[in-house]
């Protein structure tokens, strides 16, 4: 499972607008400059993000974004879910009918790692974003996985 263009654009665009938050509003033009995604894009996804009262927007000579709420009270998951994202690992769209109109032999796993990845990305704050890319890179530690061969097995989620 993957995150599409759609929702790293969303996520990356959101990030720069929480960093120039307070400095009046921010101009779609200036946001696709900086982040190289393209303007009619962004107008597409900013449309979406300001009808779920993600953003404001403000009309004419120096309008542009804000953000609707503070960035500590936007998760990565709102932003995500605002432009249609779809955070599903099943290849049922989470129905059980993925095999013969029957729950597949996997069904279990990817609903389990649908919930996991929802949790994390509601757990992420656009202000968390913001903050841990202003760190200095050598306070940024990686997120690893044990290599263990004798690691305990998850367990799969309870539909």
């Amino acid at each position: 499972m993957r995150l599409t263009t759609k929702g790293r654009f969303a996520v990356t665009a959101m990030a720069d607008l929480a960093e120039r938050h307070g400095s009046g509003p921010v101009t779609l033009a200036s946001i696709s400059e900086r982040q190289k995604i393209s303007l009619s894009y962004l107008e597409q996804l900013f449309g979406k993000l300001r009808k779920h009262d993600i953003v404001v927007a403000v009309r004419g000579p120096g309008g542009g974004y804000y953000l609707a709420r503070p960035a500590t009270q936007i998760s990565v998951a709102d932003i995500i879910v605002a432009v249609d994202e779809q955070m599903d690992a099943t290849k049922c769209g989470g129905k059980g009918n993925c095999d013969d109109n029957k729950q597949c032999t996997t069904h279990d796993l990817w609903m389990g790692l649908n919930e996991i990845l929802h949790k994390y990305m509601a757990g992420v704050s656009l202000q968390q974003l913001v903050d841990d890319h202003s760190k200095p890179k050598s306070d940024v530690m990686p997120v690893t996985m044990p290599h263990s061969k004798t690691h305990a097995k998850p367990a799969l989620a309870s539909v």
